[in-house]
């Protein structure tokens, strides 16, 4: 488990979209000390298969890597210039059935709302999560969409309640006190709807417009799921250099202090 020295807290600065060029997407790369080579927090994404139809907006195609590898790249380079936790600048994709889960503290998936898990990766979840592992879901949308990801967690944690998180808890407040549970809605519904108040995606469907944090917890009470649904703050980390007003409206305010809080609290709670 990493531990949190002295968080530091600095201004964002808008980056130049004329970077974004290199495989690294024009995000700094930086040296990890040796005495910690080992002890880093990696950012770990699941990639699964069920819906992986190449529809998804990352550069390898497929729902699971919407926005990836840029959006974990911008993130780790925030992550490691503003809080002293130590950060790989590198990510990784990880299966949940193939791969050694406990390598990574923290994972993150992403349009889960057509996934369906084999039996061997609701296994292996649910002993990833019992064993001190940590899963943030991200950007799925509706009521629809939640009713599939709610049954598919279901079948992981038969008997764990879901519960709604208030704005009051600590995730919300341990670097960055934000003032409300932040939406952030894709750069295109939010230049779509730029002046609107409309921070939603609306063609989701029913029960869109208001964003929901809920968490599972295990059996000693620490939060080993959190659940981001009606936002989508990995395109507040991938976008940023594409817009200016996008990513001090959306990236500097929202995605990036909620993101930040959440991995913060999963390595230290």
């Amino acid at each position: 488990m990493l531990v949190l020295a002295t968080v530091l807290i600095a201004g964002l600065a808008a980056p130049d979209a004329k970077a974004q060029l290199s495989d690294r997407a024009g995000v700094p790369e930086w040296e990890v000390p040796t005495q910690f080579k080992h002890d880093v927090f990696t950012f770990a994404r699941v990639r699964y298969d069920s819906f992986d139809g190449g529809g998804g907006w990352g550069r390898r195609g497929g729902r699971w890597s919407t926005d990836y590898p840029d959006a974990e790249l911008n993130l780790a380079y925030r992550l490691q210039q503003m809080t002293s936790l130590k950060v790989n600048p590198d990510s990784a994709v990880v299966r949940l059935d193939e791969d050694d889960l406990a390598d990574y503290p923290f994972l993150y998936m992403v349009e889960p709302g057509r996934l369906i898990f084999r039996e061997s990766e609701v296994t292996a979840l649910r002993d990833y999560l019992l064993n001190g592992g940590f899963l943030m879901v991200d950007d799925f949308w509706g009521d629809s969409e939640w009713e599939n990801l709610s049954y598919e967690l279901g079948r992981v944690f038969p008997d764990r309640e879901i519960h709604d998180l208030p704005l009051e808890h600590p995730i919300f407040h341990i670097v960055f006190d934000l003032k409300e549970k932040p939406q952030v809605p894709s750069i295109y519904h939010a230049r779509s709807y730029e002046g609107t108040g409309i921070t939603w995606e609306t063609d989701k469907g029913p029960g869109a417009e208001h964003v929901h944090y809920r968490a599972i917890y295990d059996d000693n009470g620490r939060m080993c799921v959190i659940i981001c649904h009606n936002t989508d703050l990995g395109d507040g980390w991938e976008r940023e250099g594409e817009s200016e007003w996008y990513f001090h409206e959306f990236a500097e305010k929202k995605a990036y202090p909620m993101g930040i809080n959440i991995i913060v609290y999963a390595m230290t709670h």
